[in-house]
């Protein structure tokens, strides 16, 4: 064999080799498996959220958006009132506008009222209205969870904390309060609390003392009594009350009957009868415990002395 025929051998060999060596280093080409149902579902779930974010990003893709200034819908007279939504009577409505107008005259704080619900005038209402430092916007819009939402000033929030207006917008705005009394009677009653609290010179607390606070005021009141008579009956013989437990328990005991059950009263009402009630519930609830202490406790005790 001469050196040509050789070479030509040397090389196929070759190649086979580099072949057969790329046939097995390389790895296998990936394919997608059959889709099942639940590969469906992700990918109709993605183009949901796609479809989502396109209505979102793209303006007029989804239909018409609430216009963010919309002056056509403001009245063509001044008034402190747009009852867009219609929540108020004629009647409410012109009540309103006058007690609005003169308390702006007779004390500078301007107080204005905007109901709305498919349509709303947006930015618009600031400059009808000239909303400064010292004014107050309530926006009644039905749609969210809770009715009321305010845009405060920022000199008010010298005379009434930021705590104040959550306190006032959970109290008259939530569905509860608006199922019973009516959306009209949740718009006047939030504005009768913030005209009172300017009338005085401010409030750190929301004004009234509802129901529903004050038994919650005397469930924490008959608790703390239930501590303290549990606490006072006496380990030891010769004993009547166990002051030493009492103190013990004193952290406890305190907050809920003074921060708990006298501190929302003191600070909401003049009234003295929710505070004699939960006086008389924390003093009842301390002597049963007592009693309930006695007649358990103690017959526990004598039984165990008898049998020593």
């Amino acid at each position: 064999m001469d050196d040509g025929t050789m070479r030509m051998a040397a090389d196929g060999a070759a190649g086979a080799a580099a072949v057969t060596a790329a046939k097995v280093q390389s790895p296998q080409r990936w394919r997608p498996a059959p889709s099942g149902p639940l590969g469906r579902r992700l990918g109709a779930a993605l183009a949901t959220v796609c479809l989502v974010l396109v209505t979102w990003v793209l303006p007029g893709a989804g239909g018409p958006a609430l216009a963010a200034d919309n002056p056509q819908l403001l009245p063509d007279h001044p008034t402190p009132v747009i009852d867009l939504a219609k929540a108020l009577t004629d009647g409410e409505r012109g009540a309103l506008e006058s007690e609005l107008e003169d308390f702006e005259a007779t004390s500078g704080w301007k107080l204005r009222v905007l109901t709305q619900y498919e349509r709303t005038p947006g930015l618009a209402v600031k400059g009808f209205w000239d909303l400064d430092e010292r004014s107050l916007l309530l926006v009644a819009d039905p749609r969210g969870g809770n009715l009321l939402n305010f845009n405060v000033g920022e000199a008010l929030f010298a005379l009434m904390p930021r705590t104040f207006w959550v306190e006032l917008q959970t109290r008259y705005g939530n569905q509860f309060y608006v199922r019973d009394h009516g959306e009209d009677g949740s718009i006047l009653s939030a504005i009768h609390a913030v005209k009172g609290c300017l009338a005085i010179g401010g409030c750190q607390v929301v004004p009234g003392l509802p129901q529903e606070q004050w038994i919650l005021t005397l469930c924490t009141s008959i608790l703390g009594g239930l501590i303290v008579g549990f606490a006072a009956f006496p380990r030891q013989e010769g004993r009547r009350v166990e002051w030493t437990w009492v103190l013990l328990l004193s952290p406890l005991w305190v907050i809920l009957f003074v921060a708990l059950g006298m501190g929302p009263i003191i600070t909401r009402t003049h009234d003295v009868l929710p505070l004699l009630r939960n006086v008389l519930g924390f003093l009842g609830a301390a002597v049963l415990a007592y009693l309930i202490a006695q007649k358990t406790l103690g017959g526990v005790r004598l039984e165990g002395k008898g049998e020593g």
